[in-house]
């Protein structure tokens, strides 16, 4: 060992970021280890580095006894008392026993181990360095694809993006520069992995806080999102200042702050609408852009409702392939049954009309057969109906 080494110490701590001592201490170890494979030396020996030379020492470590019973841990009194005078029964003695070589093999097992050490000291930085992105934005160069993963360059470590994680409308190809948004970072056995996603809603949230310094800074705050990632998404704001429109603050002059946002996602449709304490407006909030007329809550189901909109609108509150009302449900996060205003007035009629034609035995002429069976028609025909119209409870 030299001063040859104290140098490459300093290189790996400038170009690796590892701290000098955590690679001394991986050393030491090394050597002890080494040493006792090597020389058949029992546990009691210790390896001391010297930063300022670069040389290494081999101590034998004894303990001061009245009677030695075994040479290799033990020391007499007297023999101890012509080290120094100052040597009592029970204290311990260092005896430098640094072989002038360790030899090919000790060299080959320190070099192993502290290989090792160094892969451990990297791994835990970066674990420790990309922690503290979780749940956030990062870009990244995409490396390569495969049919599990996009594989994304983070820098000093490769981040993996799944399946569910990739952007049905997007084509990743190498090279190409990303926002990509942090799920979890894991310490596995082989390194850390990261693992990113373009889907979650997460990325939409830092998204609008990049672009809108009104969320940034908590005057306007995102209560919920619900997104279908590539398509459609929802998002709900309120203002925590009665002088700020939450919803025209996010949106910016002539939609510039929004469309930042729909053109980073590849034109994913943005609907930002405003968040309520009352729950009945924010549901109709909710199915932005249809038009509400009644919000009903189901007293069997506290996170139910049916809401009434006009007969020309109900295609629109449903929307295509039933997005706009699934995506109001997740925002809302309610079970939302949409009717037009026709069918809603016909449901509740039918439910209203046995109770209005019911006829008891005491009106009933009991001598009019035709009267008697006429209601029972009617009762029967308004029962079919019914049953027809309402879900079975089952």
């Amino acid at each position: 060992m030299s001063k040859e080494l104290l140098g490459a110490l300093s290189t790996l701590e400038s170009e690796k970021g590892i701290k000098k001592e955590i690679v001394i201490e991986a050393l030491e170890a090394a050597l002890t280890s080494a040493y006792k494979r090597n020389y058949g030396q029992a546990q009691n020996v210790e390896v001391a580095f010297d930063q300022k030379k670069g040389d290494v020492h081999v101590y034998a470590v004894k303990k001061v006894v009245d009677q030695v019973y075994d040479s290799r841990l033990e020391v007499s009194l007297d023999d101890a008392l012509q080290v120094s005078r100052g040597y009592e029964l029970g204290d311990d003695i260092k005896f430098e026993v640094t072989p002038k070589n360790f030899g090919r093999i000790a060299a080959q097992t320190a070099k192993q181990v502290i290989m090792q050490r160094v892969r451990e000291a990297e791994r835990s930085l970066i674990f420790d360095q990309y922690s503290q992105y979780e749940n956030e934005i990062i870009t990244g160069e995409v490396e390569r694809q495969d049919n599990r993963f996009v594989y994304v360059s983070l820098g000093n470590v490769e981040a993996v993006m799944s399946r569910q994680d990739q952007m049905p409308n997007e084509m990743y190809r190498m090279h190409d520069h990303i926002k990509v948004y942090v799920t979890r970072v894991e310490n596995a056995a082989k390194g850390p992995q990261v693992f990113v996603s373009r889907t979650d809603s997460g990325l939409l949230k830092r998204l609008f806080e990049q672009e809108i310094p009104e969320i940034y800074d908590g005057t306007v705050e995102i209560m919920s999102i619900a997104r279908e990632a590539g398509d459609r998404a929802k998002v709900a704001v309120r203002s925590n200042n009665p002088d700020v429109d939450p919803v025209g603050t996010s949106v910016g002059p002539r939609g510039q702050r929004v469309q930042a946002i729909v053109s980073e996602l590849g034109g994913e449709n943005m609907d930002i609408v405003e968040w309520t304490d009352d729950e009945a407006k924010f549901i109709a909030n909710a199915l932005n852009p249809a038009e509400v007329i009644d919000v009903i809550f189901d007293e069997n189901n506290e996170r139910a409702c049916t809401v009434i909109v006009p007969d020309y609108q109900l295609s629109l509150a449903i929307g295509k392939r039933g997005q706009n009302a699934r995506l109001a449900a997740k925002l809302t996060g309610y079970k939302i049954d949409i009717k037009s205003e026709t069918e809603a007035e016909a449901t509740f009629n039918d439910q209203d009309q046995p109770a209005d034609e019911a006829v008891s035995d005491d009106q009933a002429p009991a001598d009019d057969e035709a009267t008697s069976a006429q209601t029972d028609s009617s009762d029967t025909a308004a029962e079919s109906e019914l049953t027809d119209d309402t879900p079975s409870e089952d």
